[in-house]
C-alpha cells in the first residue's frame, strides 16, 4: 500500500511500506515495551499455555541422591579393575528404597543388587549393568570393567537446592508442567492472558450462520483469527462485523481499542471502501508502517493510539482498570488483509509475537528451518514470500514442495498445508532438490 492511499490523514500518509526483516523488529521493539497484565494464582494443570509470573525453584537437590541409571549391581570400580571378577551380593536396593550404610552398604569385594532410580549405597562409586553381570548363588560373576562415577547420577548434578529451575515469563509447556510438579507446586502464579479484540469489516461478510447472498462470504476471519489469539496465550473477543461505512467502524474500532491489543481484517488495502486506515487516522493513530513487502499480506498495518484517543473513545483506561492492569499510553493494532491467507500468514509474522509480550511472555524470535526441495519453483522477484507448502519423508530425508492454491483466498489448500516455504525476493528460480527456509504452521 502507498503513502499515498489517504492524502488527508497526515499520519497515514508518513507511514510507509517496508521490507520484512524491518517490520518484524518494529514488532519486536514495541512488543518489548509492553506492560504485562496482573497476576492470579491458579490450579497447575490449569496453568498450561499459560505465562509464569514467578520463577520456580528447586526445593531440594535435583536428584536428591546419587540415583542408578540402569538395573545392575552397585560396585567399588577398584574391584573390576581385572574382569571376569567374581563378587559377594550383600543386599539389594530398588526404587523407593534407601539403604542405610552399616546395613546396605558396599565394602571391598562386594556388590548390591539395584534398580534404575534406587539410591547408590555407601561405599559403592560404580554401578555394572546386569547385561555384564552372571549370578551365581551369593555372588556374581562381573565380565565388564566400569570407571568411577559410571551408571549413576550424582546428587546435586542436575540442580541444588534453591537455584532457578523455570524464569518468570517462560510460557508452561509439558516439560515446565513436570518441573513445577516435581518440587510441589500444585498452584502457580501466572499472568493475566491479554484481551485481543477481533473486528472483520466489509458489506460483504456475514455471520457464519447466515445464509450469504450471492456476493457475500461468511466471516472465517474472526474465527480463524480468535483460534490463533487463543494458540498465542490471548483471550479472543469477537466484535461485531463492521460494515463499509465510517461512522460504525470507528465505533467498533473504539470498542476494540478498550482491549488490550486490537486485530481488524480486511478494508487495509488501496479500494474505495477500504476505510480502516482512514478511521484510524482520524483517531489521531501513529503508524509504524502499513504494509510490508512480502506476499501474501502486502498491505498489513501496524500501529497504536495514544492515551488521548483511549480517553476520548471511552474504553481503554477503563476497560484497563478493570482488569487490574495499569494504564497503558497506547493500545496497539493490526491492520490485517482481509483474505484468509493473508490475515493467517500476517498473524503469525507479526501479530504473535505482540500477544506473548501482551501475556508476559519475551516474544520468540522467528527461527526458519530447512528441507529440500522437492520440484522446481519458479516465481517473481521483489517480494518475500511464504507459500503454502507440504512437508513429507521420514527421519532425516525430509523434502518439501508448494501446495496446489490459488492465491490467498484459498483456504482449502492452506488446509491441505503443513508449512510455509520461505523465498528471498531476489529469487526467481529455486530448482528441485535445492534447500530453502521453512516456517511450520
Amino acid at each position: 500500500m502507498s503513502s499515498s492511499s489517504h492524502p488527508s490523514s497526515p499520519v497515514v500518509a508518513s507511514a510507509r511500506v517496508v521490507s520484512f526483516e524491518v517490520a518484524r523488529h518494529l514488532v519486536e521493539q514495541h512488543a518489548i515495551s509492553v506492560c504485562r497484565g496482573e497476576v492470579e494464582t491458579v490450579d497447575l494443570l490449569a496453568g498450561l499455555g499459560r505465562v509464569l509470573a514467578e520463577g520456580i525453584l528447586a526445593d531440594r537437590d535435583f536428584p536428591p541422591f546419587d540415583r542408578a541409571t540402569r538395573d545392575g549391581y552397585a560396585v567399588r570400580a577398584a574391584d573390576l579393575a581385572e574382569v571376569p571378577a567374581r563378587l559377594e551380593v550383600v543386599g539389594e536396593v530398588k526404587a523407593g528404597d534407601w539403604p542405610e550404610p552399616g546395613v546396605c552398604s558396599v565394602g571391598r569385594g562386594q556388590a548390591v543388587g539395584i534398580m534404575t532410580g534406587a539410591p547408590l549405597p555407601a561405599g559403592a562409586d560404580a554401578v555394572v549393568m546386569v547385561e555384564h553381570t552372571s549370578l551365581a548363588g551369593h555372588a556374581v560373576e562381573v565380565r565388564r570393567s566400569v570407571s568411577v562415577g559410571e551408571n549413576f547420577v550424582p546428587r546435586g548434578a542436575e540442580a541444588r537446592a534453591g537455584q532457578l529451575l523455570l524464569d518468570r515469563g517462560r510460557r508452561l509447556d509439558h516439560s515446565g508442567i513436570a518441573i513445577a510438579a516435581s518440587v510441589g507446586k500444585s498452584r502457580v502464579q501466572v499472568f493475566r492472558k491479554p484481551r485481543v479484540a477481533v473486528l472483520s469489516t466489509g458489506d460483504e461478510v456475514v455471520e457464519i450462520d447466515a445464509t450469504p447472498g450471492p456476493a457475500q462470504i461468511r466471516n472465517s476471519n474472526s474465527y480463524s483469527l480468535a483460534a490463533q489469539v487463543q494458540n498465542a496465550g490471548g483471550e479472543a473477543v469477537r466484535l461485531a462485523i463492521a460494515p463499509d461505512e465510517p461512522l460504525r467502524l470507528r465505533a467498533l474500532i473504539e470498542e476494540g481499542l478498550g482491549c488490550d491489543l486490537l486485530l481488524l481484517t480486511g478494508g487495509v488495502s488501496m479500494g474505495k471502501y477500504d476505510l480502516v486506515e482512514q478511521v484510524l487516522g482520524e483517531l489521531k493513530a501513529e503508524f509504524y508502517f502499513t504494509g510490508a513487502e512480502i506476499q501474501p499480506g502486502r498491505p498489513v498495518v501496524f500501529g497504536s493510539c495514544g492515551a488521548d484517543t483511549l480517553v476520548r473513545a471511552g474504553g481503554g483506561f477503563t476497560a484497563s482498570t478493570r482488569t487490574g492492569v495499569s494504564a497503558p499510553h497506547k493500545k496497539y493494532f493490526f491492520g490485517l488483509p482481509g483474505n484468509p491467507v493473508s490475515t493467517m500468514v500476517t498473524f503469525e509474522l507479526f501479530a504473535r509475537p505482540m500477544i506473548e509480550a501482551l501475556a508476559g511472555q519475551t516474544p520468540r524470535r522467528l527461527i526458519f528451518l530447512r528441507a529440500r526441495l522437492k520440484s522446481e519453483i519458479r516465481t517473481k522477484t521483489g517480494l518475500k514470500r511464504f507459500l503454502p507448502a507440504v512437508l513429507s519423508g521420514e527421519f532425516e530425508n525430509a523434502e518439501v514442495e508448494l501446495a496446489r492454491w490459488q492465491g490467498s483466498g484459498d483456504i482449502a489448500a492452506l488446509a491441505r498445508a503443513n508449512c510455509y516455504v520461505v523465498i528471498s525476493p531476489e529469487r526467481e528460480r529455486i530448482e528441485a532438490g535445492e534447500w530453502v527456509s521453512l516456517l511450520m504452521r
